[in-house]
């Protein structure tokens, strides 16, 4: 195996187009040198970006949206108060991701790019409408992260590229989001389901909303229809009743021994109702 450790994204992407074999990039690696020692993979090149410029900065922008490091940890943005303050539901998402060791080192982006289902960062970013910043052999370009997952261990990311940057857009007035999970344990579990609620208030009305699922589908999910069905309502009984059906509806789980096809559509309509209650009292400044 061969290791370097770069000080540029044009420089890692150098390297990563001209590897012949399995390449991984290494930021925290709580998920590739997991997988390393269990002998899921074995690279024959990791590439550290660690030592980039400008990787474990969490800036906000002058219009008012986050641009994240690819190697900003779980830690360091749970301990960003105006990040927590715009984004309670992304942060939160994160940080359920492994014990307070691993948030030392496990980053948003690694999250994202090992492809788990399961992912609980990713509903979040989801819901937000966040994008990334990918550099690559054929140039840069900007992705939604919706776009980003492609299947159990699987992205759209094209050979040797590399993520820069998460850029969430500015939160504005009146706007909350939320992050659950349900887990067999009490902590340190993956997801059996995941949903990540997004929305914005006029007064009690909802104006925009956005909905994401995780756990129920060889992908994290945006489902439309459930956001559509907050939309216009003031959280009322049936909105809520839409918005379950809405979420159930999108599920396509597996059975497996932490969950049923069954109990992960049950669990799915329950935490979406619950994470847009949440989301709603925040839109509304009525929680942290």
């Amino acid at each position: 195996m061969r290791y370097h450790a770069v000080s540029s994204f044009d420089e890692a992407v150098r390297i990563s187009a001209s590897a012949t074999g399995i390449t991984r990039f290494l930021a925290g690696g709580t998920d590739v040198l997991v997988q390393m020692r269990a002998g899921i993979v074995q690279p024959d090149d990791v590439i550290d970006i660690k030592h980039v410029p400008g990787v474990k900065s969490i800036t906000r922008r002058a219009d008012g949206g986050w641009d994240i490091g690819p190697a900003v940890s779980g830690a360091e943005m749970g301990a960003h108060a105006e990040l927590c303050r715009d984004w309670p539901g992304v942060v939160e998402g994160m940080r359920l991701v492994g014990s307070t060791q691993v948030q030392g080192r496990a980053t948003l982006t690694g999250n994202l790019c090992n492809g788990s289902p399961a992912a609980d960062s990713v509903p979040g970013l989801i819901a937000a409408g966040a994008t990334v910043s990918v550099t690559g052999p054929e140039g840069a370009r900007v992705l939604a992260v919706a776009d980003i997952p492609k299947g159990p261990g699987k992205t759209n990311l094209k050979p040797g590229e590399v993520i820069t940057c998460i850029h969430l857009p500015p939160r504005g007035a009146n706007a909350g989001d939320a992050y659950l999970r349900f887990i067999p344990r009490t902590e340190m579990d993956i997801a059996v389901v995941g949903c990540a609620v997004s929305l914005r208030v006029d007064g009690d009305t909802i104006t925009e909303a956005r909905v994401a699922l995780g756990a129920v589908a060889p992908t994290v999910v945006l489902v439309p229809e459930a956001g559509a069905a907050l939309v216009g309502s003031t959280l009322d009984d049936a909105a809520l009743e839409k918005l379950v059906t809405a979420a159930r509806a999108a599920c396509r789980p597996i059975s497996d021994k932490r969950g049923t096809v069954e109990f992960r559509i049950e669990v799915a309509g329950v935490l979406a109702r619950r994470a847009a209650a949440i989301a709603y009292a925040r839109a509304k400044g009525e929680t942290a």
